[in-house]
């Protein structure tokens, strides 16, 4: 048997009794340390500083810290583990979860109904009066599976090649049904119908469906299959008198999500071309209208989300997260007020859009003078390989947009509106996307709309499999890979004109 340790963790006033050799990433995460990386040690998001007591080194963690450039009183918790007592400074992010209050169309409805948007990030429920459409209520919480990487393909890697599907299954599972719970017992109601959405690889996970299909080339999905579960295989509480229902995904990696969104921006009933845009963890584009609906993924998001960014962050406390020039010099906003940390994805937007009006940066995203990296509000900076980063997601998604437009043989000027979804959307501005080529319509046909995935999944409480069903028949998903001029659009909207 092993010795007991004592853990403080500061400035939360925490104070932990662990056994040893207990890897912090076991023990921390729910303290507000993330592992973006998944626990490989090369992001740096897990960083602690010592403040008492020390976590030895091994050869590979030497090497992470010095690869980063951290001080000697900084460990990474994915590589640490507890052979003594501790005192431990960590930061606890209060991250921004987009729920959502907006009023919809509906034909009323007995009894209860709870929706539910799984995220890779973040969770949201809510509880609704079917017979008014009324949220009475609603929680959200980080999506427990971040442990295991802040992406969908570290989940599909830890799941394949560490067998850890169950885990990731059970972690989402009990998450959801404490979320559930928790609403029935605040309320004490009966509730008649739960709907859950979220992207491809959430809805495999929590369905304990194989992911080896979506872990490689053609990146294939079921189709377009409805999901069901009985409130006592998911140890939901008894007052749950109907079956659970996960929507189907639309191909490869748009999920129900994305099935919500056009739900929620009634683009399948439109006889105008609507465009849905969701800039979360993954890109997804939709373009159509009542007639036809078109959608694609593409591996934009990490940037956007501030993954693979040397000083990328969520929109969380610490973040920069906008950037402004009115003349008078350039203006940052943190969030929290408190002195910066990292920069998350809007800002990285500004800080480009800024530097190009500048003329710091040029067309091609190269910084004119010749340095490395750009400083911004100390500490933080941007480096040559943010800006190459960002522009690989803008000409990602800005590529796919044109490649769903050709498809349907029309231009960007005959779509009606451009709706942007999600978190990441929500903090966006819109002038600037539009200035870095991300977004490439006027700005008056732009829309933010908050969390679609979630107003859409509220809407379907209110329908049956019948009613969505239409949706799927004209849907079509586009592998954009496939396209023979993608790598060439792709390296033409990189560009900054």
């Amino acid at each position: 048997m092993g010795r007991d340790f004592t853990i403080k963790l500061e400035p939360l006033g925490e104070k932990l009794r662990v056994k040893e050799n207990t890897p912090l990433k076991d023990i921390l995460f729910k303290y507000g340390i993330e592992f973006p990386c998944g626990g490989k040690g090369i992001c740096g998001g897990c960083k602690i500083k010592m403040l008492d007591g020390d976590i030895p080194l091994n050869r590979e963690h030497q090497q992470a810290l010095n690869k980063l450039g951290l001080s000697p009183d900084i460990r990474l918790a994915c590589r640490s583990i507890v052979t003594s007592d501790l005192t431990l400074e960590i930061d606890q992010f209060e991250t921004f979860i987009l729920a959502d209050s907006s009023s919809f169309r509906f034909t009323p409805a007995e009894g209860f109904g709870i929706a539910i948007d799984l995220g890779t990030t973040t969770l949201v429920a809510q509880l609704l009066d079917l017979s008014t459409g009324h949220v009475l209520d609603a929680v959200t919480r980080l999506n427990p599976q971040a442990e295991f990487g802040a992406d969908v393909i570290s989940r599909i890697e830890y799941a394949i090649r560490n067998a850890g599907l169950s885990v990731l299954q059970n972690l989402i599972r009990e998450s959801i049904a404490a979320m559930v719970n928790k609403l029935i017992f605040r309320h004490k109601v009966a509730v008649t119908k739960v709907v859950i959405v979220g992207n491809t690889v959430m809805q495999h996970i929590f369905s304990g469906l194989d992911l080896t299909p979506l872990s490689a080339y053609p990146f294939e999905s079921k189709k377009k299959a409805f999901y069901s579960f009985s409130p006592e295989e998911l140890k939901f509480h008894t007052e749950i008198n109907a079956e659970v229902l996960f929507l189907p995904s639309l191909g490869s990696f748009v999920g129900s999500d994305i099935l919500a969104g056009i739900l929620a921006t009634r683009l399948h009933q439109s006889k105008k071309y609507i465009a849905l845009i969701d800039l979360g963890t993954n890109g997804e584009i939709v373009v159509g209208n009542k007639d036809k609906i078109l959608c694609a993924s593409t591996a934009a998001g990490p940037a956007f989300e501030g993954t693979n960014i040397r000083m990328g962050m969520r929109a969380s406390t610490g973040a920069i997260s906008s950037i402004r020039d009115n003349g008078d010099g350039i203006k940052f906003h943190v969030i929290g007020n408190e002195v910066p940390k990292g920069i998350c994805g809007s800002g990285l937007i500004d800080a480009i859009a800024v530097f190009i009006k500048k003329d710091i940066i040029d067309v091609g995203g190269k910084i004119k003078d010749n340095t490395d990296h750009i400083e911004l509000k100390p500490p933080v900076i941007i480096s040559q390989r943010d800006i190459r980063e960002l522009q690989l997601a803008k000409g990602a998604i800005a590529a796919g947009l044109q490649i769903l437009l050709d498809q349907l043989e029309i231009t960007h000027d005959q779509v009606e509106s451009v709706y942007i979804a999600g978190a990441f959307g929500n903090f966006i501005n819109i002038e600037n996307t539009r200035r870095i080529g991300l977004i490439e319509f006027q700005e008056d046909k732009i829309h933010k709309m908050g969390n679609t995935a979630l107003i859409g999944a509220k809407m379907s409480l209110f329908l049956d499999e019948e009613d969505i069903e239409p949706i799927l028949a004209i849907t079509d998903h586009v592998s954009l890979e496939m396209i023979p001029d993608f790598q060439d659009l792709f390296a033409d909207k990189m560009m900054f004109e």
